[in-house]
């Protein structure tokens, strides 16, 4: 069987097929499609913490670009990724902040297309600090 291939359609069914392995007796079988199911399940959440920091940034950089349109939105989307990214952390020890500055400039850049995609204007913004996206307060 191709693992990762099985495993990069659908996780449950990746189980299941490992479930199947198991009940066969195909113990080194089982064994293969279970590390590729783990390496799938910290890709997928490595994706979901790396859309959460792009979201995060596209919004501070918009906070800090465009201060005339500040929004309790924009506050409400800044602190739920802030949050989600938490959640992620927590439930992925294995992503701790060393891997969120490893991912920093790539998502800075993607979060400043986006950013200034939605604002229809170049950003004078070449950085962001660990501090603007994660702890400074931002209110209406």
């Amino acid at each position: 069987m191709n693992w990762h291939e099985q495993s990069s359609i659908s996780h449950y069914q990746t189980a299941v097929a490992i479930q199947h392995q198991l009940q066969a007796g195909n113990l080194a079988e089982a064994t293969t499609g279970l590390h590729e199911l783990i390496d799938a399940l910290a890709r997928s959440e490595r994706r979901a913490l790396k859309s959460q920091l792009i979201r995060l940034m596209a919004h501070v950089i918009k906070w800090l670009t465009q201060p005339e349109h500040r929004s309790r939105s924009w506050t409400a989307t800044i602190r739920s990724a802030r949050a989600e990214i938490k959640d992620i952390q927590e439930e992925t020890p294995s992503l701790k902040d060393a891997v969120i500055r490893q991912m920093w400039e790539q998502c800075f850049e993607l979060a400043k297309e986006q950013a200034e995609a939605e604002m229809n204007r170049n950003t004078p913004l070449t950085a962001l600090s660990w501090d603007e996206v994660f702890t400074k307060e931002y209110r209406v």
